[in-house]
């Protein structure tokens, strides 16, 4: 009886040890294909933000990385941004990230997409009063203008977005 208890630990210890062996190669490669020139570390975080942003359609999805980022990529913004306030163990917020991209896309680069999980940026998410995920927030000449809290039709969406843009 204690070999088998034995021997179900080092199984899985062992597959414990191969996972984090290939997370780690992973995060090797992403890292050298960022690091292929030799650049200082502001250059290679404006890599970064490059690497994680994506278009959706004609539009563009960014991921929020920090405040600062938040302020530049959010509030500065010369065209209007929504920004998906969800986290990663919400639901609805699955269900409602594909479709707000969607929708984003179909707007032709008149509007940017920011996505912020809640659980990564608690600052943000303080001051702009963030209680439920999903939340939606329409940023506009550096101003806060609408908002919705939920998953909503897209009917709800493409009049939030119109609305936003207009």
């Amino acid at each position: 009886m204690a070999s088998r208890a034995i021997l179900r630990r080092v199984v899985q210890l062992s597959r414990r040890l191969q996972l984090q062996r290939s997370i780690n190669q992973r995060t090797m490669m992403t890292l050298s294909y960022l690091g292929k020139k030799n650049v200082g570390p502001e250059q290679s975080y404006s890599q970064l933000k490059t690497f994680c942003t994506k278009p959706a359609g004609d539009g563009m999805v960014i991921n929020i990385q920090g405040e600062d980022d938040f302020k530049e990529r959010v509030i500065n913004s010369p065209l209007p941004v929504v920004v998906d306030f969800h986290a990663s163990w919400c639901g609805p917020c699955k269900l409602l990230g594909p479709r707000l991209e969607s929708l984003v896309g179909s707007k032709k680069g008149k509007v940017v997409l920011a996505k912020l999980d809640v659980d990564d940026h608690e600052e943000i998410c303080i001051k702009y009063q963030i209680n439920s995920v999903p939340t939606v927030i329409g940023f506009k000449n550096q101003q806060r203008q609408e908002k919705f809290i939920g998953l909503q039709d897209d009917d709800v969406i493409e009049t939030f977005l119109d609305k936003l843009i207009g």
